[in-house]
């Protein structure tokens, strides 16, 4: 399954490098695309980008991305004020590198920047909005739809494939022409679900060292010499002759000292490990499509739609 990941820059050259690790990491060129944004415009100027004018054709060129509407808004406007946005589409193998890649290259945190720009006083996408509405440039009623970016190294989205609204036709009741040919086209929405990546927090290791003071107790040894003198009074003996022969003797003291050597000594690995794991997702929502009632003098009833053709007899 192939996904499509887009994220924001605030300049081009950060794109650009992006761009390099990614093609260095194994993915197409081709399968890269960069819009370039407003020229000298930078990301953090004022001002409301109007796609019902659709200056630089902006809205235009995000059209065959198939992005979720609020998405499309955001993008708009950050090209609008001088951006340049990234897209890639990558197997479900390679999503995570492209997702790493993007975040380490600066990519804008999608989140943060809208709320920048709501300060400054875009009011972004609201449902059901159409026109400068929608874009943020007149507040509009209808319930408000947010956005997230990944990014974090925020601010990359993962999507897929996303339809249009129903076209409603409407008008008086009129004679068709002899010879001509009117048509009412019967439309049905489609529920098309995409996926975007996230970051839910992140998780860092980092050592360093303390000294923490330590008392060990060693018991040493030493050894004194004393000079004794004992006054005694006897003869000398024929043994004592040979005391007066030169004669030396000599001790010598000695004493323990302390020696403290360390020695280094690992005593516990922390590491990182990351896990994934799936989950089904059940998402419930309505789809419309319209339906064509035919009815004619003869008595019969003909209803028409995506279903099939059904006819009543009167």
């Amino acid at each position: 399954m192939t996904q499509t990941i887009t994220a924001l820059y605030d300049n081009r050259q950060d794109a650009q490098n992006a761009l390099s690790k990614l093609v260095a990491a194994g993915i197409p060129e081709s399968s890269v695309r960069l819009v370039q944004g407003r020229e000298g415009s930078t990301a953090q100027s004022t001002g409301v980008y109007d796609h019902t004018r659709d200056e630089g054709g902006f809205w235009g060129s995000l059209k065959d991305l198939f992005l979720p509407e609020e998405d499309r808004y955001s993008y708009s406007e950050g090209l609008n004020r001088g951006g340049t946005m990234l897209t890639v589409s990558a197997d479900d193998s390679k999503i995570r590198t492209v997702a790493d890649i993007l975040e380490q290259t600066n990519a804008v945190n999608l989140d943060e920047r809208e709320s920048s720009w709501r300060q400054e006083g875009w009011s972004g996408y609201t449902a059901g909005a159409t026109g400068a509405e929608a874009a943020g440039g007149i507040p509009a009623t209808g319930a408000s739809a947010g956005t997230t970016g990944l990014h974090a190294a925020g601010g990359a989205s993962s999507t897929g494939s996303y339809a249009t609204g129903v076209s409603d036709v409407t008008g008086a009741a009129h004679d068709a022409q002899v010879g001509s040919r009117e048509t009412i086209p019967i439309v049905e929405e489609r529920l098309n679900v995409g996926k975007r990546v996230t970051e839910q927090g992140r998780v860092r290791l980092r050592s360093y060292a303390v000294e923490t003071p330590v008392n060990e107790q060693v018991s040493l040894r030493e050894e004194t010499v004393h000079v004794d003198r004992q006054r005694v009074d006897r003869p000398v003996t024929a043994a004592d002759e040979a005391l007066f022969a030169e004669k030396t003797i000599e001790a010598t003291e000695r004493v323990e000292e302390a020696v403290v050597s360390k020695d280094a000594r690992v005593v516990e690995e922390v590491g990182l490990r990351k896990d994934a794991t799936q989950h089904t997702e059940t998402i419930t929502d309505k789809v419309r499509r319209t339906e064509v009632e035919v009815e004619d003098e003869r008595g019969n009833v003909t209803r028409t739609g995506t279903g099939g053709t059904t006819t009543d007899k009167r």
